[in-house]
């Protein structure tokens, strides 16, 4: 699991039937504190999140299974389970 940023969406009218009428979206992942990693991942989003939002990413093919409500695997690994509202962090040395 791990926090991103939303940064764009994908559409494509042919895909496999796994991905038919859902919400696909862009995200980067980023630091605690905000700070943008490299890379972009591809994550089907289930809370109706939005360019910019920042969210939490379940990223294991088994999550994906269950949270959509399939009955095998697909070939689909990365959901958008929630919107970050805020992140609040203490250190302890």
């Amino acid at each position: 699991m791990y926090i991103g940023k939303v940064v764009g969406s994908l559409v494509s009218t042919i895909k496999h039937h796994a991905y038919q009428d859902q919400k696909i979206l862009l995200v980067r992942p980023m630091t605690p504190d905000g700070e943008l990693k490299s890379g972009t991942m591809v994550a089907v989003d289930t809370v109706d999140a939005g360019i910019g939002d920042h969210v939490l990413v379940a990223q294991e093919g088994r999550s994906a299974t269950e949270i959509l409500g399939f009955k095998r695997r697909m070939p689909l690994r990365s959901v958008i389970i929630g919107v970050i509202d805020r992140i609040d962090m203490e250190f302890q040395e």
